[in-house]
């Protein structure tokens, strides 16, 4: 019998998606030479917009801050109007922002993956500084935007790469690439439907357990994410950790067919009744008395064979497993 791979999101979807879910972040220095080479400033916030600009909220005296301002390598900038471009270009600092992608339940490793966004971070002027709050604030409101000019200040990153290392691989994306991209429709929901599932239906994990190859079903079934294409599993045993997908028979756009889909891999004896009577407006993951598995695989359920993939998480650049902990993620081969 042959399996065949599910589908995934592209990798500038799934890069788009870490980047407007938001996980925690450090900026890095780029190169050697930078004034705060050797640091990991974690910024007091940072959101990146839809073009792949980002913008970083920092304490006013942080050396990131003072660094851009000039402070200690330009005097160019205190000379007046006329030379203030050229200091803003030299006070520009080649800067890495590596977001982390993380599982919304408490899984022994929860990295599911890391977004690098490379470029230069440059100083904002007030107004735009505050120009750009206000636009952050419309999109996800934070009172520590509040603190801008009290205490905090705004910085401006402009990409020039974006790399992503996930449990699919290892990609490199060029900044229009990025920009057209859009994330996943359920990236802003998935963190409050995959904890309802562990915390609330058990059975769930029981029901999808049947998709899973025998010899990962005595391992701990943990939910891992969900996406318009499918949900993962992951798979906690004594041995290591396996990833699987669970691949729905098609994209899903909305909250209605993302449960029909999920019913579907249940194996849900009412779901042509459910389909008929289901509103809309009902939250799709919240509706099932199921429980979720963490491990990645595709499958159909009933009598047809399930689509089928289980693959460990692959290496980022310069690490030898996808692993940020003591726990290494091991590979473990499907076979018809």
């Amino acid at each position: 019998m042959t399996r065949t791979r599910p589908q995934t999101p592209r990798p500038a979807e799934r890069a788009k998606t870490i980047a407007t879910r938001g996980g925690p972040a450090v900026l890095m220095p780029a190169v050697d030479h930078e004034p705060a080479s050797g640091l990991r400033t974690e910024p007091t916030l940072h959101h990146v917009h839809a073009s792949g600009r980002a913008s970083i909220l920092l304490p006013d005296h942080d050396p990131l801050v003072t660094a851009t301002r000039g402070e200690g390598r330009s005097e160019a900038g205190r000379s007046g109007d006329a030379d203030r471009v050229d200091a803003d270009a030299a006070n520009e600092l080649a800067i890495t922002l590596e977001i982390t992608d993380e599982a919304p339940v408490d899984l022994r490793e929860r990295v599911r993956g890391l977004l690098w966004i490379t470029g230069w971070l440059r100083p904002l002027d007030r107004r735009a500084a505050r120009t750009r709050a206000v636009t952050i604030a419309e999109q996800q409101p934070d009172e520590r935007l509040l603190d801008l000019d009290h205490g905090l200040t705004m910085l401006d990153l402009v990409p020039a790469s974006f790399v992503l290392a996930d449990s699919e691989g290892t990609h490199s994306l060029s900044t229009q690439t990025f920009g057209a991209a859009t994330a996943d429709p359920f990236c802003k929901q998935e963190t409050h439907w995959l904890r309802h599932l562990e915390d609330v239906h058990p059975d769930v994990v029981e029901a999808l357990s049947r998709h899973l190859p025998a010899e990962l079903r005595g391992g701990e079934i943990r939910p891992l994410g969900v996406d318009r294409y499918g949900l993962r599993l992951r798979v906690e045993g004594a041995l290591g950790d396996h990833d699987v997908r669970l691949g729905f028979d098609q994209p899903v756009s909305c909250q209605r067919t993302l449960g029909l889909a999920l019913r579907k891999l249940v194996g849900c004896p009412f779901l042509h009744a459910a389909a008929a009577t289901r509103h809309p407006s009902d939250t799709a993951l919240t509706s099932h008395r199921h429980s979720s598995d963490d491990r990645r695989h595709p499958a159909r359920p009933g009598p047809t064979p399930p689509r089928t993939r289980e693959r460990a998480p692959g290496a980022f650049p310069g690490r030898r497993s996808f692993s940020r902990g003591s726990v290494a993620i091991r590979p473990h081969v499907l076979r018809p």
